[in-house]
């Protein structure tokens, strides 16, 4: 199937998504009050329900869908291994701490933006400290040492974690523990806007260094004889990439897998051209969130299952079989 065909096919599939997502809900509506409430008509309590409750919830998860996919895939490229997530690099650990720990100090009673803020402040302060130990010995960003800086600076804010938790009252750590699952249900217009000043422009930037990126998959030398900047597209690709996991995990908590199977099965389809793979990874994490989110919502509605739950149910086994197909095309 041509790549054009798929990401019309992705494009018509994530439509669909969202049409699914703001008719099914704890609140049945018949599809002729769902329209009615979207074109300013109808009972007022529907148009509460469908304009400023579950349009935006389903926006935002097209939003930290995408971007969490797209950041995988550019995280892929830059570690050169299919295997590697967004989370990989220690970015939900730092949003944790900076979560919890607002949760801890009681902040999030007395300002509603105290808890997005921590936490993005929090990825921020990780990606930085990431950076900043990779750099150490040498000016280029070595891949590998990018990796083991992830690792170690995502145990150490596993470690903050336990220890602010350990001190935490028993409400502190029910809230803290739910936020680390992840949901949707506290999105509104304001969020989707702040989510979209990141989202947007960070997906742009990165699709237009697909071609940097295919160059650098032949061999980081042959990119600088090319004419590739290898240093610059490393470091811009690492900085914009988290910066787009950062806003996600700020709007949404921690919500796994979406950036690891995402583009590794778009890879498997479409192949490794990144000018196809990156924007065909954002339209098919946004539809993975979008759906997850209407399962989560309608399952054992009106319960409520923590989104990633639901990404981790399906993630696992799907996974399983992406890596399963992709050794036995290997062996072949």
């Amino acid at each position: 199937m041509r790549r054009a065909t798929w990401a019309g096919v992705l494009f018509l599939t994530l439509v669909g998504s969202f049409v699914l997502s703001i008719w099914l809900g704890s609140v049945e509506l018949s599809p002729s009050e769902v329209i009615a409430a979207l074109s300013g008509r109808g009972d007022p309590t529907n148009r509460l329900i469908v304009v400023q409750i579950r349009a935006p919830r389903a926006v935002l998860a097209i939003l930290v869908g995408g971007g969490l996919a797209l950041a995988g895939a550019v995280f892929q490229a830059l570690l050169r291994n299919p295997l590697a997530e967004p989370y990989i690099l220690g970015i939900s650990g730092g949003a944790a701490t900076g979560a919890v720990l607002a949760l801890a100090l009681g902040l999030v009673a007395s300002h509603s933006w105290a808890l997005p803020a921590a936490s993005f402040a929090g990825a921020i302060l990780a990606v930085v400290l990431v950076l900043r130990v990779a750099l150490a010995a040498d000016d280029r960003v070595d891949v590998r040492v990018l990796l083991l800086a992830g690792v170690v600076v995502g145990a150490f804010f596993a470690a903050c974690i336990a220890f602010i938790l350990s001190i935490s009252d028993a409400r502190t750590v029910r809230s803290a523990v739910l936020w680390m699952m992840g949901s949707l249900a506290g999105a509104d217009w304001a969020t989707v806007a702040t989510v979209a000043l990141y989202t947007i422009p960070a997906a742009v930037l990165l699709t237009g260094l697909a071609r940097p990126l295919n160059l650098m998959a032949i061999g980081e030398d042959t990119a600088g004889y090319l004419g590739a900047n290898v240093e610059s597209v490393k470091r811009t690709a690492y900085v914009v990439a988290s910066l787009l996991t950062a806003a996600g995990v700020a709007a949404t908590g921690v919500i796994g897998f979406v950036g690891l199977i995402v583009p590794h099965g778009v890879r498997l389809v479409v192949g490794s051209d990144y000018r196809s793979l990156l924007p065909l990874s954002f339209l098919a994490g946004a539809v993975f969130l979008t759906l997850a989110d209407v399962v989560a919502r309608t399952v054992l509605s009106p319960t409520e299952i923590p989104i990633g739950v639901i990404t981790a149910f399906v993630g696992v086994p799907l996974f399983l079989v992406l890596l399963r197909r992709s050794m036995g095309g290997r062996q072949r």
